[in-house]
């Protein structure tokens, strides 16, 4: 089998390897992308419905903790706006009782942004070159050899797909992923593997909804969107609206666990069961919904991800050491930043350490 020959090799395409192929495509460096999914954006997905997109991975920025990613909105051309918070919120108890609460603004103030988060990863392919992304292409194995690193892209049960030998590789993983579903030749150390599998990988056991409405009639009653409930299915909500489009939005987070969540369907009607008892009659209504459960996303979540992670990961390789194999295997991916792990911010300064080592 032909073994192709690259400088850099990124194994995954979500934002934290995007802007890495961003950053590596400016200095002029050949490199290749690989990317398991038919999709680039990794947990940034936001399906599109008569010009609206619907967050169901990340949803906001705060500009005035995140420099990275707010100068990157400002690179690209986009333009964000503030959550809608304007009105009291809605809280449910676990007998299913309701009352109208007091708002909780978000501080610092969240954003969202015009065309949905994965405008941030459109604006940055359109400045990689074309044949450097390839989609479908999952690691199986990943090998030191002399002079570098030798990947086999492929599945366990099957024969490999290609093989591609690079001087440096950066791995834009959750490290819980990688340890559980890629094999390394020579074996990681063991304080290394412990390490990786336990770094939570964010999101990787919730499940988010998004519905869309022609009118957000809870504003016209005095309400913002906001809910909390104990009883579920959903746990927490926020009004998804966007500024540039007429379609409006409420979305959030299922509160159950991923173990206790049935099929799509089922989750789906409970759920408008639930937004009519929060928000009237017209909420259980919507012109469109969306639902996803990252927990049963292969190339996200592994059998530890069960239950939803509370506290932001965080990444501890011995040491401190974010590069091996005498520097030439660097980790990057939003859960081994040493600061604001788990968010978009984390993921572009995890990518940006990686790069300034690799090259």
């Amino acid at each position: 089998m032909y073994m192709e020959k690259i400088d850099t090799i990124i194994i995954g395409g979500g934002l934290s390897g995007i802007y890495a192929a961003f950053l590596l495509a400016a200095k002029k460096k050949s490199f290749v992308l690989l990317e398991a999914r038919s999709r680039v954006g990794g947990r940034i997905l936001s399906p599109e419905h008569q010009g609206f997109f619907a967050d169901l991975g990340p949803s906001w920025y705060w500009p005035m903790i995140n420099p990275k990613i707010k100068t990157l909105v400002q690179t690209m051309g986009l333009k964000g706006y503030p959550q809608f918070e304007t009105g009291q919120g809605r809280f449910q108890a676990r007998d299913g009782h309701v009352e109208t609460i007091e708002g909780y603004p978000m501080e610092p103030p969240g954003w969202r942004l015009n065309g949905g988060m994965i405008s941030l990863v459109k604006g940055l392919c359109a400045r990689i070159p074309k044949d450097v992304i390839r989609l479908n292409h999952p690691v199986c194995e990943i090998q030191r050899i002399d002079n570098g690193v030798r990947v086999i892209v492929g599945r366990h049960d099957q024969e490999p797909k290609c093989r591609l030998k690079a001087s440096k590789i950066i791995l834009a993983l959750p490290p819980r992923l990688a340890a559980g579903s890629i094999l390394f030749t020579p074996d990681l150390s063991h304080n290394l593997t412990q390490a990786m599998l336990k770094s939570s990988t964010w999101m990787a056991g919730q499940a988010k909804f998004f519905a869309l409405y022609d009118k957000a009639d809870w504003r016209k009653i005095g309400l913002s969107g906001q809910g909390f409930s104990l009883c579920g299915p959903l746990g927490e909500i926020h009004d998804g609206s966007s500024e540039s489009n007429r379609l409006y939005g409420l979305t959030g987070f299922v509160g159950i666990p991923a173990l206790r969540r049935k099929n799509k369907e089922t989750m789906i009607q409970a759920i408008l069961a639930q937004l009519t008892i929060l928000y009237g009659q017209e909420a259980g209504q919507p012109v469109r919904i969306y639902y996803h459960d990252w927990a049963r996303e292969e190339f996200t979540a592994t059998e530890y991800d069960q239950r939803a992670a509370h506290n932001h990961p965080e990444f501890l390789p011995p040491s401190g050491k974010t590069s091996i194999w005498d520097d030439t295997f660097h980790f990057a991916g939003t859960e081994t930043a040493d600061h604001l792990g788990g968010y978009l911010e984390g993921a572009l300064s995890s990518a940006e350490r990686a790069v300034l080592a690799a090259i």
